[in-house]
């Protein structure tokens, strides 16, 4: 059984901070999750074999085909700011000294 010195330990290993008031409620729920596990454990599996996902595995990529994009009137056409034909951006890196 989960206890709330047990949950208490498991918060401070995880540097999370767990209200006084929230402590009774987290250690049921982590002791239903205990339980869970403990519930898979118990299954016979030896004769199913290991799997990498649940459904089927099929190449789900488009072909890699070219295509005409945006012109580039068309990409700018909703900026903010620019200048000629470049995005205006506010600077991120400061000029080196």
């Amino acid at each position: 059984m989960i206890d709330r010195k047990e949950v208490e330990h498991v918060a401070r290993l995880a540097r999370i901070a767990v209200p006084a008031e929230e402590l009774d409620r987290l250690a049921g729920q982590l002791a239903a999750i205990v339980r869970y596990v403990e519930s898979i454990q118990g299954l016979k599996l030896d004769n199913v074999a290991p799997l990498s996902h649940g459904g089927d595995a099929s190449d789900v990529f488009r072909a890699d085909e070219p295509r005409p994009g945006l012109s580039r009137e068309d990409a700018l056409k909703g900026a903010p700011d620019r200048t000629d034909d470049h995005f205006r951006v506010p600077r991120v890196l400061a000029e080196p000294t």
